[in-house]
């Protein structure tokens, strides 16, 4: 089960029939979060096997995730937007047993990113998957 904001985006979504219209919808998502520390782009945050500079920091504290992120692309940086909607709040456990790629699908995104954008997705989508775990062991 996906977070309430997530759950929101998709009734967003489901309002936009036009790609352009929801790719716009992603960058919005991007600008409206806080840049990250400049102190937080440090190598241990950065996301390998994305196209673009991403970093990701993740926070675990009473068994729960919150993350942060960044890239210098505007997509991406709504597509880290779009993952916080989806996994920030939730226990560890139900990080790691979220299906991402299904939750995604009913954005359209699978259908709709480059190649490219969908490799970093998926590299996103496993360092939190990853914290998490490590985190819950």
């Amino acid at each position: 089960m996906a977070q309430a904001a997530f759950e929101e985006l998709v009734e967003d979504f489901q309002f936009l029939e036009d790609w352009e219209d929801r790719y716009r919808l992603v960058i919005e998502e991007g600008k409206a979060m806080a840049p990250l520390e400049e102190a937080l782009k440090v190598p241990a945050t950065k996301v390998e096997g994305c196209a673009s500079q991403v970093w990701l920091h993740a926070l675990t504290e009473g068994g729960v995730l919150q993350f942060d992120g960044e890239s210098d692309a505007m997509i991406v940086n709504g597509l880290i937007a779009v993952l916080r909607k989806l996994y920030n709040g939730l226990p560890l456990e139900q990080v790691i047993s979220v299906d991402a790629r299904a939750e995604m699908e009913r954005l359209g995104l699978n259908d709709h990113l480059s190649a490219q954008r969908s490799n970093g997705l998926r590299a996103m989508i496993e360092r939190i998957r990853s914290v998490a775990a490590a985190a819950a062991a």
